[in-house]
């Protein structure tokens, strides 16, 4: 009787690790989890190795009572397949340690797989969430107040945001901390109005404080992860890149998109050179998140850099300083939808 107990537990087991196998390998593309779990199952079933005749001769699944139980559970996703697998796993695994005295260090293994398989998964979902956030957000203002008063200042990005441009990071470099909170304060309650998304450049500490979408760094910033730690998985982190090394740091270090450039030579960053086509190109190529190209980019230059490959774009001077924000956002707009197509 034990060894139709045994046997059925041990496919069980089997069964779900290399359910749980596939996901990890196929879905979270992670190695060493894949690893881990196939030489989980090869332990398992080398402990009943003596008795594999024994167990194969004690089926009897024509008068199996439970063959025909139905299971009521329905799964919606492959998050639902990979807990249902779990479980079953463990529980199968822990009946195994009471009929067949296999050591329990497994199912207790199982418990810290699938901490570390839940852990990614979600990260996973939120960082599918906020590509999906930036996945039509193709114009990205960076602000520049310059001579503008702080009201002049709040009516211009009204009107850009009117224009139809959903994505603002907040720039500033020449005001103190608490002047940065105000006017941000400010942004996040007029972009919340606009359905658009709110980011701040540098200030990791700001970005927390106004609570706004996330948070846009520099190469010589605070590095993304230890950003990631102080605002959470929920809120997108960007990095500015200038070569194809900072672009692939960026992405393995999960970054939710990247700035390129500056494609063209901008009064932004006068002792920056700029990177060229080729480098959009390059990006274009070989990173997939998403990424903004920029610097100086304007209604006479953006055809030339939707042709090298970008399909977003971020600005400063072509928005704030436009005298027809509509028309300058509309020309962007089908320089971007070009490219789209």
């Amino acid at each position: 009787m034990y060894f139709r107990i045994i046997d059925a537990n041990l496919n069980r087991a089997c069964e779900g690790l290399r359910n749980i196998e596939e996901y990890t390998r196929f879905v979270l593309n992670n190695k060493d989890i894949s690893k881990e779990l196939k030489n989980l199952r090869h332990q398992i079933t080398m402990f009943f190795e003596p008795i594999y005749d024994k167990l194969v001769n004690s089926r009897d699944t024509t008068n199996d009572v439970g063959v025909n139980i139905e299971n009521i559970t329905k799964k919606q996703s492959n998050s639902d397949v990979v807990k249902a697998n779990i479980k079953r796993t463990q529980q199968a695994l822990r009946v195994l340690n009471e009929y067949g005295s296999l050591n329990d260090c497994y199912r207790y293994k199982m418990y810290e797989i699938e901490k570390e398989i839940m852990k990614i998964a979600n990260t996973e979902k939120k960082t599918n969430i906020k590509q999906a956030l930036l996945n039509n957000k193709n114009i990205y203002l960076i602000t520049s107040q310059n001579n503008l008063s702080e009201d002049e200042f709040i009516d211009k990005i009204a009107q850009i945001l009117n224009a139809g441009v959903k994505l603002i990071q907040y720039r500033e470099k020449n005001k103190t901390a608490q002047e940065i909170i105000k006017i941000g304060k400010k942004l996040r309650q007029l972009c919340s109005m606009y359905d658009a998304l709110l980011i701040v450049n540098d200030r990791v500490d700001i970005a927390k404080i106004i609570d706004a979408d996330g948070v846009h760094l520099g190469q010589d910033d605070i590095d993304i992860n230890s950003a990631r730690k102080i605002l959470g998985d929920d809120k997108i982190i960007g990095i500015s890149t200038h070569k194809p090394d900072d672009a692939i740091i960026a992405q393995d270090n999960n970054a939710d998109y990247i700035g390129v450039g500056p494609v063209f030579k901008t009064p932004t960053k006068p002792n920056t050179d700029p990177v060229g086509l080729e480098y959009v190109k390059w990006v274009k190529n070989n990173i997939r998140i998403p990424f903004y190209a920029i610097g100086s980019i304007d209604e006479n230059n953006i055809f030339k850099v939707v042709e090298a490959g970008a399909t977003k774009v971020a600005a400063i001077r072509a928005l704030m300083d436009s005298s027809d924000i509509n028309m300058t956002v509309k020309l962007f707009s089908e320089a971007l939808n070009h490219g789209n197509n």
